[in-house]
């Protein structure tokens, strides 16, 4: 089992004020683990806001709920971890393609190769180490993962 050294979570109706208080969370998880390099915390952060916006832009509730950003950061051993949740969302149609384009690492590059439908998620891929998607009942559930050399 990984020892997590900092924590955070959120859950809130997804709206423009979740994602201002995503901020303050995750300027506090920085606070708790300070030790983490600032460029990770830099490209991890970006991210997770990245794809919580997309939850709060994008997101369809399902017929008769609320739709819900869920938000679990974690700090362990060389590795960050945000599991971001869309509650009560209906299922993404279609599921985005993980494997579609390639990762691109210099941002001018990314900028001129995708229209903006497909920049956030080409942009979450160059931040982190890995991004899954699943359903999981109601939700529509994102992990986002980055190596970092905190905490080892």
């Amino acid at each position: 089992m990984t020892d997590i050294l900092a924590r955070r979570t959120l859950e809130k109706p997804a709206d423009e004020q979740a994602i201002e208080d995503l901020h303050g969370i995750l300027d506090q998880l920085w606070l708790d683990a300070a030790f983490v390099p600032a460029l990770d915390q830099m490209a991890f952060t970006t991210a997770v806001i990245e794809a919580a916006s997309n939850v709060v832009q994008h997101g369809v509730p399902e017929a008769g709920c609320d739709l819900l950003l869920g938000v679990d950061l974690t700090v362990a051993p060389g590795r960050l971890r945000a599991v971001i949740s869309e509650i009560g969302a209906a299922a993404l149609d279609p599921v985005p393609d993980l494997d579609g384009p390639p990762l691109v690492s210099d941002p001018d590059e990314l900028l001129e190769d995708y229209d903006e439908s497909g920049r956030g998620l080409s942009m979450i891929r160059a931040l982190v180490t890995t991004v899954t998607v699943e359903r999981q009942g109601d939700t529509n559930v994102w992990v986002l993962s980055r190596d970092s050399g905190a905490g080892n």
